[in-house]
């Protein structure tokens, strides 16, 4: 995993969210402002400028902007080399990446011993998504690993509670300080925590005292992760100075109750109206070749089905079945099915179908999941066990390097997945250095390159200096067009009827298409 990680890190240019977190991160250390990306909180942005500060990257001070040309200001336009700083700030999360395997590994030794804890590891190492996502200086797995470490100081809660409830909430501080979708996991994991502190105290308390000591646990967890969030926001700003921006919507209805009843910070509560702003708007969406607008409730379990490889998705359903049915691992089926349950049915009833890393949480706690089905104790297990982990091996190495657009063999693999998903599920502006790099190989001295780019990158800076063809008349449009596949996903009117009339001669990382018109 550390070999897939960094490798792919160093090629890929930087995708769309990241230089947003990138530059937040470097005035967070700077500056001591929340004033950039408060729709997201900001643990997982000072991971990243764990390793922004080893850069050195140069910023003026006081920058006015918005949040999307900050980004492109420290990595193009202030003197910066971004291939270093986007290394820099990428390492932090590839480290929490590998130490969140280590939790998956425990939590899955702890409920089959330790041939099913590195069954688990193997799952979650060879994950396409993981290695994508946890390569990336981004939240989706950070948050994802906070929920998981969490529940799993929960149930360790069952027989010491006192330690690892205070872990508990300190882990799902972090997860509510990292990614606000967090959220919905917080009451699941109050509810275990209880249930855990209610099993530690055994039966030799009367029923109502335990009750009521079970449900100061709760409240206890609960302070320990408002304390941690209060604190995140205090370490990047220790006055709190906050001003609402303009641009921050107004909130109304149980949405609105629901907000003002938050114990966090002004700037989280504004950060929560922001992405409401999100959920309200419509975005569109690609499925299976059909563009559509809105969101369909089905769409991650589709891209789920497309995106986890095949043995992984076999395991999952076979260690789930062992998970309920074994009577001594029962106990452990809420802890490790009900938070990516609610998760999950959270993010499906979201606004935006724009990819896998809205479950990341899936992979994670379904390796310990699918781990379980050793304890069934039976050789064919173990066999059935090691060929599966083998064939998901397998399958992950024959993608490598590229992870981010991996589809598995059914829908054949990552050169087929822009014929079924888009955006971050295959491209999402990763390919920019592999592109100049193929033009200078294939094609040098060609004049004419017509460009249709999605993503954060800035061309020019990669030596390709394309021009825009939606810009001319199509008739003056010859030689290279070259287009991001989530482009040509949602090609209509003139991108259209120039794509149609071009024929495609390359591909550049299963995520960019170069058509000779």
């Amino acid at each position: 995993m550390v070999f897939a990680m960094v490798s792919t890190a160093v090629q890929q240019t930087p995708t769309i969210d990241e230089p947003v977190y990138v530059g937040t991160a470097v005035v967070y250390v700077r500056e001591h402002s929340l004033r950039f990306n408060p729709e997201h909180p900001p643990l997982g942005k000072l991971i990243i400028a764990t390793g922004t500060v080893f850069a050195h990257p140069r910023l003026e001070p006081g920058f006015q902007g918005d949040q999307e040309r900050l980004g492109r200001r420290l990595l193009y336009e202030s003197g910066n080399d971004p291939w270093r700083v986007m290394f820099w700030a990428r390492l932090p999360v590839m480290v929490v990446t590998l130490l969140f395997g280590l939790v998956v590994f425990g939590f899955a030794r702890d409920l089959v011993g330790s041939v099913g804890g590195l069954a688990a590891l193997a799952l979650y190492t060879f994950s396409p998504d993981l290695i994508t996502h946890g390569s990336l200086a981004t939240l989706d797995v950070p948050a994802a690993g906070f929920v998981v470490a969490a529940t799993w100081m929960v149930w360790r809660a069952r027989r010491r509670p006192l330690p690892y409830l205070v872990l508990a909430g300190v882990a799902s501080g972090a997860a509510v300080a990292t990614k606000m979708s967090s959220l919905p996991a917080v009451p699941v994991l109050l509810a275990l925590a209880g249930w855990s502190y209610w099993q530690a105290l055994g039966g030799g308390l009367p029923r109502a005292r335990r009750t009521i000591r079970a449900l100061a646990a709760v409240l206890g967890v609960a302070v320990v992760l408002v304390g941690v969030v209060w604190a995140v926001y205090l370490a990047v700003d220790p006055q709190l100075r906050w001003t609402t921006p303009a641009n921050v919507p107004q909130v109304h209805g149980l949405r609105g109750l629901f907000i003002e009843g938050l114990p966090f910070p002004d700037a989280f509560r504004d950060g929560m109206r922001i992405q409401f702003g999100f959920e309200s708007a419509t975005w569109r969406g690609y499925l299976f070749g059909r563009l559509y607008s809105g969101s369909l409730w089905y769409y991650l379990p589709a891209a789920l089905l497309v995106k986890t490889p095949l043995g992984m998705s076999a395991l999952w359903l076979a260690g789930t079945a062992a998970l309920t049915a074994v009577p001594r691992l029962r106990a452990a089926a809420p802890y490790v099915l009900i938070p990516p349950a609610v998760l999950l049915a959270a993010a499906m009833l979201g606004a935006r179908d724009l990819g896998v890393r809205y479950a990341i949480f899936v992979p994670v706690f379904f390796a310990v999941a699918a781990a379980c089905v050793l304890a069934l104790r039976r050789r064919w297990a173990y066999a059935v066990t090691a060929v599966l982990v083998v064939f998901v091996a397998l399958s992950s190495l024959r993608t490598y390097p590229y992870y981010l657009p991996y589809s598995n063999e059914a829908f054949g693999g990552p050169a087929k997945t822009h014929l079924r998903l888009h955006d971050s599920n295959v491209d999402w502006g990763q390919d920019l250095g592999r592109l100049a790099d193929r033009l200078r190989e294939r094609y040098p001295g060609t004049k004419d390159v017509w460009l249709v780019y999605k993503g954060s990158g800035v061309p020019s800076w990669y030596g390709i200096h394309g021009h825009d063809p939606l810009q001319v008349p199509p008739s003056r449009v010859h030689g290279l067009l070259v287009v991001s596949d989530t482009s040509i996903a949602k090609a209509e009117g003139r991108l259209a009827q120039l794509i149609h009339g071009s024929k495609a001669i390359d591909d550049v990382g299963h995520s960019i298409t170069i058509f000779r018109r």
